[in-house]
């Protein structure tokens, strides 16, 4: 309950909703639904703030809802930055945050929300082109099949799945297997919405 807390808090501070609590998100106990105004107790809605401000508040969402640290967010720019004679800084911030396996095996219906995500890569139940990968920031790549170890399926938190993704579509990069639970990459992420301006991302760190 305390974990659920302090998610709920990060979402309320930044005033979005960032899906880091599954289905509870979309269900009217989500917290933003209910408490919608900042965590404390005198606190007002937010009324803008400096550009600074705005910037990081912009990070902090990328940051919270793709789980990663300050360091792995600061290389995920910074690197696109230095390379952008190769195509779009912004594209391939994308990129690169979509195409971790946590958020693959997200995309593709097989964890509620990266956070279930993570915590099944790191206890071994997904493997790419038959091996067993624990790495939640592992690069897909097109090609790469993502499954369900065989050993896993029978778990409660699996067994049910081939009932649950029916009608439920993956994204257009992604394709899926519902009756073998595997999933493929066939492509890069090509025109993701993202609820972030990512624009003001890359500012904050080429300051």
């Amino acid at each position: 309950m305390r974990l659920i807390k302090s998610k709920e808090k990060k979402e309320r501070s930044l005033g979005a909703k960032l899906g880091l609590k599954a289905h509870r998100c979309n269900s009217p106990k989500c917290a933003m639904v209910r408490r919608p105004n900042r965590p404390g107790m005198h606190t007002r809605p937010s009324r803008g703030g400096s550009e600074f401000k705005l910037q990081l508040a912009e990070k902090q969402k990328i940051r919270y809802s793709y789980g990663l640290s300050e360091k792995q967010m600061k290389q995920t720019v910074t690197g696109a930055i230095a390379n952008k004679k190769t195509g779009s800084v912004s594209d391939q911030i994308v990129k690169k945050l979509e195409t971790r396996l946590d958020n693959v095996v997200y995309r593709l219906g097989f964890a509620p929300s990266r956070i279930m995500a993570r915590q099944l890569i790191g206890h071994g139940h997904f493997m790419v082109n038959g091996r067993k990968v624990n790495i939640c920031s592992f690069a897909t790549k097109p090609g790469d099949v993502i499954t369900i170890k065989e050993s896993s399926k029978p778990m409660v938190l699996f067994k049910d799945l081939n009932n649950v993704l029916k009608g439920d579509n993956p994204e257009n990069w992604l394709t899926r297997n519902i009756p073998k639970l595997e999933g493929t990459m066939k492509s890069f992420p090509d025109n993701v919405e993202m609820p972030f301006d990512i624009n003001m991302v890359i500012d904050f760190y080429s300051r």
